[in-house]
């Protein structure tokens, strides 16, 4: 694999990781001590946020299949891309209903 497409992949993979991160780990919890909010109010931006990092997160992982893909990878390194993608998208669809 060439060297802009690789920089490119890790790049949005650490980024995905640290929208991860700060929505886990500093979003959710800190919402539920704001003045006013009640834990109904609380849920409900949750489901909002996460609804928006999901979207994001496809977004991301559509990018880093291109990167991939540009790069020329190796026979293994096409194989597992697949297969994840395959795994991702099936946790998707069972998890928006339509599974």
């Amino acid at each position: 694999m060439s060297a802009a497409p690789a920089a490119v992949a890790a790049a949005v993979t650490f980024t995905w990781l640290g929208m991860v991160l700060a929505i886990s780990f500093l979003e959710a919890p800190l919402k539920f001590r704001a003045p006013g909010v009640t834990v109904r109010i609380g849920l409900g931006i949750g489901r909002l946020v996460f609804r928006a990092l999901n979207l994001t997160e496809a977004v991301l992982a559509a990018a880093v299949i291109a990167a991939v893909a540009a790069g020329g990878p190796p026979g293994p390194v096409i194989a597992l891309t697949a297969a994840v993608t395959a795994v991702l998208s099936s946790c998707n669809w069972a998890s928006s209903g339509r599974g």
